[in-house]
């Protein structure tokens, strides 16, 4: 097989480096030639060389779906892609319950919702309900857990609040609806009200969602983000790492303190 020069990726169909992709989408247009035309138009300037129209089924009056076949004449390097993700070791769940109990040595309290308007609870139910996410058990199924799942629709004062309450060590935040940018609006007035109650520094602030990243995350103050493909296992390594580092860093400046004060 031909070596793939990474600076200069391009996708394929039938053999390496044709070119070819396939695109589908719907006009607004009546089934027949005139909509075909139409169609191999919006193709080319997409930049599509030799456009071919392989299916078009009306829809319903006025309306046609389209099915193409291009090739793609140019190529992205992949080796100047920089991608902001978390620098993780994942661990097993079996690591994450013994690093835990070694470095922690009591129950992570972990406080998590879908806020604002968002009614969609299954990513929030994937990494902290016992069920888990294909075969990865949620938080709640850790012994070095101990998970609180608020659900959805939650305002954000009322999740803060909790968090306060049970003097949890994070807070997670599960995002999907994100139309005319709700999901920013929400995440950015969580870590408002998070600092405005003088918890910044104590809470691990954690969010996800299909359009989330952990470029944004950390532009909104979060310390970290999660996308999809994460798991249940992938989250746990984080927040035991994260909490470890941070009580050590505690610990370290304790000792300080302490060493200041009997010198002087």
């Amino acid at each position: 097989m031909r070596a793939v020069d990474l600076e200069r990726v391009r996708p394929y169909g039938d053999h390496l480096d044709d070119g070819i992709v396939q695109i589908s989408f719907t006009l607004p247009v009546p089934h027949g030639q005139a909509g075909r035309k139409c169609a191999l138009e919006l193709a080319a300037r997409l930049g599509l060389e030799r456009a071919e129209v392989v299916h078009q089924q009306r829809l319903r009056e006025s309306y046609t779906h389209f099915l193409l076949y291009g090739r793609f004449a140019g190529s992205i390097d992949y080796t100047a892609q920089q991608v902001d993700e978390l620098d993780l070791e994942y661990l097993s769940e079996d690591e994450i319950e013994a690093y835990a109990a070694e470095h922690i040595g009591r129950p992570i309290v972990v406080v998590g919702a879908c806020t604002g308007s968002d009614t969609h609870s299954v990513g929030i139910d994937a990494m902290l309900d016992l069920k888990g996410f294909h075969g990865n058990r949620g938080l709640e199924g850790y012994r070095a857990f101990e998970a609180h799942n608020l659900g959805s629709q939650v305002p954000n004062s009322t999740l803060v609040a909790k968090a306060i309450e049970l003097d949890a060590d994070a807070i997670l935040v599960s995002q999907t609806v994100t139309q005319q940018d709700l999901h920013i609006h929400n995440l950015t007035e969580l870590v408002e009200i998070v600092e405005a109650e003088g918890r910044r520094k104590r809470t691990i602030l954690a969010c996800g969602g299909s359009r989330v990243s952990n470029e944004l995350a950390k532009e909104l103050g979060f310390d970290a983000g999660f996308s999809r493909g994460t798991y249940p296992h992938h989250l746990a390594t984080f927040l035991v790492r994260e909490l470890a580092a941070r009580i050590a860093e505690q610990s370290t400046l304790s000792e300080r303190d302490a060493a200041v004060q009997a010198a002087g």
